[in-house]
C-alpha cells in the first residue's frame, strides 16, 4: 500500500480500541463517539481485507491478525512522535540569525553577542553580512533572518526598536548650523581657538 494510502486515522482508533478492548473508552481518548470508533475499524477492516476485533460472552477481543501487527504499528507511532519532536526542536531552537552591516558587527554587535553567549551554553547566532540593507528593507526570507539590524531612520514596514548607545553618534554634514552642538572629547579647545569643522552629535537610531 502507497504511504498517500494509509489510513493513518484507522490506525490510530485501532491502537486505542486495542490498549482498551473497549470501543467506548478508546472514544473517550480520542475524544470521539463509540459510533464513530465503530465506523473507523469497520473501514480499516474493508481496507486491509481483515477482521481486526471480534465481540464475544467475555467482551472485545483481538484477532491474530491484529495482535500480530500491534508492535509494528506501535513502533511506527514511536517514530511519528519521535519526528514532531524533532520539528519542533528545529523551531524552538536557540539559535538566532541575524543580518547587519559589517562594520557594525564588528565593533558594536560582536562583543555584546558575546556577553550574552555566556550567559547560556546552547546559544548559537549565525551573523550575516547585509552591507547592501544600509537604508533600504531587509528581506526576511533570505538566509531565514530572525534578526535585521540596519541604519535607517526607523522601523519602515517592519516591527523594530531604535538601538542606542553612548558609543554611537551620528556626524552631520559641516554645514550645520551655528548654533547646533559639537562633539567634544577630554582635552578639547572647548570654544578656545580655531576648529577646523564644527560637527553636530545626536543619538544613532537603527530599527
Amino acid at each position: 500500500m502507497k504511504r498517500t494510502h494509509l489510513p493513518l486515522n484507522g490506525l490510530r482508533v485501532l491502537d486505542a480500541a486495542a490498549r482498551h478492548l473497549s470501543f467506548t473508552r478508546a472514544a473517550d481518548e480520542l475524544a470521539v463517539t463509540p459510533a464513530a470508533v465503530g465506523q473507523q475499524v469497520r473501514a480499516l477492516e474493508d481496507a486491509l481485507g481483515v477482521v481486526l476485533f471480534r465481540r464475544t460472552t467475555r467482551g472485545l477481543e483481538l484477532t491474530p491478525e491484529a495482535e500480530g501487527a500491534l508492535p509494528a504499528l506501535r513502533g511506527g507511532f514511536l517514530q511519528f512522535e519521535e519526528a514532531v519532536r524533532a520539528m519542533q526542536a528545529g523551531q524552538s531552537s536557540k539559535s538566532l540569525t541575524i543580518a547587519a552591516p559589517r562594520d557594525l558587527t564588528e565593533k558594536w554587535l560582536m562583543p555584546r553577542l558575546a556577553a550574552i553567549a555566556r550567559t547560556d551554553a546552547d546559544l548559537r547566532f549565525v551573523l550575516v553580512a547585509a552591507d547592501p540593507m544600509n537604508g533600504g528593507a531587509p528581506d526576511f526570507t533570505e538566509a531565514n533572518l530572525d534578526l535585521a539590524i540596519r541604519w535607517a531612520e526607523g522601523p519602515g514596514g517592519h516591527e523594530g526598536e531604535a538601538l542606542e548607545s553612548e558609543g554611537m553618534v551620528t556626524l552631520a554634514a559641516p554645514l550645520a548650523p551655528a548654533d547646533a552642538p559639537a562633539i567634544g572629547w577630554p582635552g578639547c579647545p572647548d570654544g578656545e581657538g580655531p576648529m577646523p569643522v564644527r560637527w553636530t552629535a545626536e543619538p544613532s537610531g537603527s530599527a
